[in-house]
């Protein structure tokens, strides 16, 4: 139970890792975010504030900044090219069969969506909880197009660390942001895709209007 409750809240447990470990730290945090990013049953590791509070150690000296965004960049990228490959297994499988469980048609929903839809989705969900884990596995399944899901999860990707650990460098010590983290990250993101819902409505709602116009 102890193991898993530093496991659960690593970011708490940081600096006495790296007064014990020294540069393993490193190490761990690579296998922490690759893991998280790769394997579904791992989706509740902490990467969100084990990335902001590396960056705030940064600051101190502790740890250099560059290595760490170069790390955790890789893992995440590799995490999430991984469990985009399991779920192109599991996908090939489900595709090549005529399962009677299975509805057919909402997996080529999925497909087009991931098409069409892949490169926000990706661009932003390393940075929803939960969302960051699945997001790769079900674009495997769906059979989005590899060389697109790898530009963007690698953009999202460089998006994710850059952010949370510059963010971790200049703020990580004020802990109202730091207990918050993951609320103050949602509402960002959802004030950022309720502006390109409504500006996507907006449009259709002109183009409708000037159709009706035109006849």
């Amino acid at each position: 139970m102890e193991l898993l409750q530093i496991i659960l809240h690593f970011d708490h447990y940081l600096d006495t890792v790296i007064a014990n470990y020294g540069t393993m730290i490193y190490l761990l945090l690579f296998a922490i975010v690759f893991c998280e990013t790769a394997l579904a049953p791992l989706f509740f590791l902490p990467g969100n504030p084990l990335i902001f509070i590396s960056g705030a150690f940064c600051a101190t000296g502790q740890m250099n900044i560059w290595l760490v965004m170069a790390l955790l960049f890789s893992a995440a990228l590799t995490g999430s090219v991984v469990n985009y490959r399991i779920g192109g297994v599991v996908g090939h499988k489900i595709f090549s069969r005529n399962y009677k469980w299975l509805d057919q048609a909402s997996l080529l929903k999925t497909h087009a969506f991931y098409e069409s839809y892949g490169g926000m989705t990706f661009l932003l969900s390393l940075f929803i909880p939960v969302v960051r884990t699945f997001a790769p596995l079900v674009a495997g399944v769906a059979e989005m197009t590899f060389s697109k899901f790898l530009l963007f999860v690698a953009a999202g990707a460089a998006a994710w660390v850059a952010l949370l650990v510059s963010g971790g460098y200049f703020f990580g010590n004020i802990p109202l942001i730091h207990d918050h983290l993951n609320g103050i990250m949602l509402a960002g993101i959802g004030g950022g895709v309720g502006a390109l819902v409504l500006s996507g409505l907006w449009r259709a709602f002109r183009k409708r209007a000037n159709h009706r116009v035109g006849i």
